[in-house]
Order: structure tokens, then C-alpha cells, then sequence
């Protein structure tokens, strides 16, 4: 698809044809070949997964044999075969170049790593990621692929995170704020508009802020309770580092936005306070006995619906339910079953799962109804 755009976009920046027949086209092949494309990219993918897992359990179980000039002419030879493979196999196959140049971009990563322990470098991991975004950058500006632009999405973060966790790791409570940072990103990600431009690296973006978007609420929960005991200790985060903390985790992706989204950037900023909102109540007890917790995730998950009832989005839709059966399932085992006999809380728990999950059903059924009529973006 991506060869077809390019030659209709040369054909219509020659005249020969008018917008609204690029536009016929591309629908119609989309239409068409929507239906028998996908066993042939899944077949693809677990393909070249399933080769990069054999490559590395082999060198795995021969890596404690081997020299190390061996070793390290290993790692060069493994990453430089999956790129020369892309290339010659990349002009027949246009999927499968780009699955096997994504395997030799995270076949960089391990080398970069087993490098390190093969020269018994200095120990500083961050700057192992640093290195490997780089490289998937240079390969996205190079090939132009959007699995490479999602890793360096991916890998940049991560490279953030991980100095942030070396830089603060004798402070106690630290990580709440990179929590966060990460929590909003998620957010960011999940909320990338679906256009037609580079819309593979959109869905992709979409899918890893979604994946992600219940594990870092967990984790601002959770560390937000270390993060409250912390001026209690003389370990304590300093003001200036928390600062400069808050800036990094917030003020990037919210000017992105700002300079990105323009009118539609609101939710993003509204996203910002719901996160810190998140932290902050938690700093003021317990998660299992604060119903502020469980109040600020119905907030959550009802702004959720909203953005997905507004911009049609059945995934925001799909994610504000999910969130409000999990803090309704999670606030009756902490506060309502302690209370009741085992028999009774079991009893009670099963009406209101089979009448609640009813009743949320319906809900989001009509949400995307109303969603659809409304013919957001």
C-alpha cells in the first residue's frame, strides 16, 4: 500500500490524475484488500518473532563458549544480517523488509547491552537506551518505516525514565513523578488523532498508550504512597529536583500539544490535572481506604467517555467503562465485603456484577450509538 501511495502521489503531482481519483483508489484497495491481507502480515509477524526468539535462545545456550572477539562478532553479525536480509527480501516482499528491519533495530538493543558486558564497560544503563533510540531514529530517518519511529517513541521515554531513576535512586518516593510523566504519556499516545497520514505509526501509538494506560495508573497509586512518607525520612527529594521532575513529566507533552492540537490540546491539560489530582489524593492515605481514589477514578473514566462520545472513539469508550467496573469491583472488596458475612458479600457481589455488567453494557452501547450519530473525527 505504501508503494501504491507513493506512485499516486507522483501521478497526481504530474497531473495525471485529480485528487478525488487518489482518494477513489486508495478506498478501493483498502476495501478490497483489507480482507486478505491480514493472515499474510500475522503470518509475517509471528514469523519473524518467532526468528528472533530461536536466534536468541542459540546464542543464549553457545554465549558462555564463545571468546570474546567471538562474541562480539556475533552481535555485529547478527544486527548487520537482519538489515541486509530487509533489503534484498524488502523488494518483493514490502512487509516483510519492514518486519525484518524492526528485528535488526531491536537486535541493536541486545548488542548495545551484551556489548557493554562484553568490554565490562561502566555500569550506567540509561545511556545503553540512549544509544539504542538514537539508532532507531537514524533508521526511521533513513528508511523511512514506522515501526522504527514507534520504537524511538518507545526507547526515548524509557531513556528518560531510567535516568530519572538513577539520578533519584537514593531518594525515597521518587519515582511517583516519572509515574506520572509516564501515566500522561500513555495518555497522549492513546489520544493521537487517526488520520490517514502515517496511520500504521498512529495506530501503533494508539495501542501502546492503551496497554499501558492501566499499568501506570497503578503505578502513580501505589508510589504515591511511598512518595507520602518520604519528607518523613532524610532521604527526602529535594524541591529543586522535584521541580525539575514535574517539568520534564509534564511541559513537553503538554507544548506538543498545545502546538499540535491547538483548540484540542484542552484535553490534554485536562488530562495533566486529572494525573496530578491522581497523585495528590493519593499522598492522603491508604489507596484500598481512600474513597477519594475510587471517586477521582470515576472522574477518570467518565471524562473517557465524554472524549470518546465527542471525537467518536469507541476505544475511550470501551477504557471509561472498563476503568468504572474495575473501581466499582475494586471499592466493594476494599470497604463493602469486610463488612458482610462471606455468604451474604458473595451473594451481593454476583447481583451486582450480573446487574451492573447489564446495565454497563447497555451504556456503552448507547454511548457508541450516540458517538457515531454524533460523526466525530
Amino acid at each position: 500500500m505504501d508503494s501504491l501511495e507513493r506512485k499516486l502521489q507522483r501521478w497526481s503531482e504530474a497531473q495525471l490524475i485529480d485528487s478525488a481519483t487518489v482518494d477513489r483508489i486508495l478506498q478501493f484497495e483498502q476495501e478490497t484488500g483489507k480482507g486478505r491481507r491480514w493472515p499474510a502480515i500475522l503470518a509475517v509477524s509471528f514469523g519473524t518473532l518467532m526468528l528472533c526468539a530461536g536466534i536468541l535462545l542459540f546464542v543464549a545456550a553457545h554465549w558462555d563458549d564463545l571468546s570474546p572477539a567471538s562474541r562480539f562478532t556475533l552481535v555485529l553479525v547478527v544486527v548487520g544480517v537482519f538489515h541486509l536480509a530487509a533489503s534484498l527480501l524488502g523488494q518483493s516482499v514490502n512487509a516483510l523488509g519492514v518486519a525484518l528491519h524492526c528485528a535488526g533495530t531491536a537486535a541493536l538493543g541486545g548488542g548495545i547491552f551484551l556489548a557493554g558486558q562484553i568490554f565490562n564497560l561502566e555500569e550506567h544503563w540509561p545511556s545503553g537506551l540512549l544509544l539504542w533510540a538514537i539508532g532507531a531514529a537514524v533508521a526511521w530517518l533513513v528508511l523511512r518505516q514506522w515501526p522504527q519511529a514507534l520504537l524511538a517513541a518507545i526507547l526515548v521515554p524509557w531513556w528518560i525514565g531510567g535516568e530519572w531513576y538513577v539520578a533519584t535512586e537514593r531518594y525515597f518516593g521518587a519515582w511517583n513523578i516519572a509515574a506520572q510523566g509516564f501515566l500522561l504519556l500513555a495518555i497522549f499516545y492513546m489520544s493521537v488523532p487517526l488520520k490517514e497520514s502515517n496511520r500504521h505509526l498512529r495506530l501503533g501509538l494508539i495501542w501502546v498508550g492503551a496497554l499501558l494506560l492501566l499499568p501506570f495508573i497503578a503505578d502513580v497509586a501505589w508510589t504515591a504512597e511511598e512518595y507520602r512518607w518520604s519528607w518523613r525520612r532524610e532521604t527526602a527529594l529535594p524541591g529543586s529536583t522535584a521541580l525539575i521532575g514535574y517539568l520534564i513529566a509534564y511541559f513537553p507533552m503538554l507544548i506538543f500539544a498545545l502546538l499540535t492540537r491547538k483548540r484540542e490540546s484542552i484535553w490534554m491539560f485536562a488530562a495533566a490535572a486529572w494525573v496530578y489530582g491522581l497523585s495528590a489524593i493519593c499522598r492522603l492515605g491508604r489507596v484500598e481506604d481512600n474513597i477519594w481514589f475510587f471517586l477521582w477514578l470515576v472522574v477518570g473514566s467518565c471524562l473517557l467517555c465524554l472524549r470518546g462520545v465527542r471525537d467518536n472513539r469507541k476505544l475511550f469508550i470501551n477504557y471509561g467503562v472498563v476503568i468504572f467496573s474495575l473501581t466499582v469491583i475494586g471499592f466493594y472488596f476494599s470497604e463493602v465485603l469486610d463488612k458482610l458475612g462471606r455468604s451474604m458479600g458473595l451473594i451481593l457481589f454476583g447481583i451486582i456484577f450480573l446487574a451492573g455488567g447489564w446495565l454497563l453494557h447497555r451504556l456503552r452501547t448507547d454511548l457508541i450509538a450516540r458517538a457515531a450519530a454524533a460523526g466525530g473525527s
